[in-house]
């Protein structure tokens, strides 16, 4: 078997994305596919911070296997050689796509891409494990309109404990509170994503991240079901329990992702996951609620490039073509 863990054995093409903390080059693996390769600025790699969540990243892309994320092919996690193979997706994340003109999303598309997002976040949950991220920035869709959640940078398991992060226009009140993450936060994401593709617009805007800190504390959206009468009535009451400002009021990823597959006409069965693997034992440090209290505006990592590509996104998926 090709060695898919160096990364001079894949032949670097084009930039096809620039981040803050690394490049993307479209390349070619040793079995002659294409494949998405990132690669860490040495910038990155010479903070131990940016350098520890790319290894996180390689780590979990490569560990975790289901359908609906993104699949890693290769990596090296740490060193000058870091870098991550992974699944090349032409038409570039879901936010590129919604962005650009073409066609726009159909209420079965949207539908569609929302149960495939929220299954991977049961399963995530299942193996004990949070997101913290999930914003169509880093949800991506193939040519079937089959969506798979990546970027695992920030994702870690619950019982290790790990960095609060977030990105604003997706974060839970209790991250903008200072408090851990958790798998009712990474549903809250799921529910913004669910207004902003059933119905083309985000729920809570702000032009800063106090602004935006308030909304999401203080303001409730207006009902789905009114923006677009179209969505399944079920769909549209989960999606706004979702945004519940209590975690314990929000339902599971798997009750969302049962709600839409239902209402795409399909009888939704028990996930099966491949593996049982549990979650590593707690580590030493203390982390989560026995963690020092973290002040709201510091508590989640938002860096300027998140703040950048979340802002501004007012689209509407159903708007006819001119």
């Amino acid at each position: 078997m090709p060695d898919q863990n160096t990364l001079s054995t894949y032949t670097l093409h084009r930039v096809i994305g620039r981040g803050n903390t690394s490049l993307v080059r479209l390349a070619t693996d040793p079995r002659g596919q294409q494949v998405a390769v990132k690669i860490p600025h040495a910038e990155t790699l010479a903070v131990q911070d940016s350098a520890e969540l790319f290894g996180n990243e390689v780590r979990l892309t490569l560990q975790f296997r289901h359908p609906h994320l993104v699949q890693g092919f290769g990596g090296t996690p740490f060193g000058p050689q870091a870098f991550l193979a992974v699944q090349y997706y032409p038409d570039g994340a879901l936010s590129e796509q919604l962005q650009r003109d073409g066609t726009p999303l159909t209420l079965e598309g949207a539908l569609r891409i929302l149960a495939d997002v929220a299954s991977a976040l049961a399963y995530l949950h299942h193996m004990g494990a949070v997101h913290q991220d999930v914003k169509a920035q880093n949800v991506y869709v193939n040519t079937e309109g089959r969506a798979a959640l990546g970027d695992l940078g920030n994702t870690y398991f619950l019982a290790q404990g790990g960095k609060v992060s977030g990105s604003p226009y997706y974060m839970a009140p209790e991250i903008y509170h200072g408090e851990s993450s958790s798998a009712a936060s990474d549903v809250y994401s799921l529910g913004i994503l669910a207004y902003e593709l059933l119905s083309g617009e985000r729920p809570y805007h702000g032009n800063t991240y106090e602004e935006l800190m308030v909304a999401h504390l203080t303001r409730f959206p207006p009902p789905l079901a009114h923006l677009n009468p179209q969505v399944p009535r079920n769909v549209a009451r989960l999606a706004e329990l979702a945004l519940a400002k209590r975690t314990g009021e929000r339902p599971t990823a798997d009750a969302l992702r049962r709600a839409l597959l239902t209402a795409l006409g399909e009888t939704p069965a028990d996930e099966v996951y491949e593996t049982d693997e549990k979650a590593p034992e707690p580590a030493a440090r203390l982390v989560g609620r026995h963690a020092p209290p973290v002040k709201p505006a510091v508590a989640a990592a938002v860096t300027p490039e998140a703040a950048r590509e979340d802002g501004g996104s007012r689209w509407n998926p159903f708007k006819r073509r001119k």
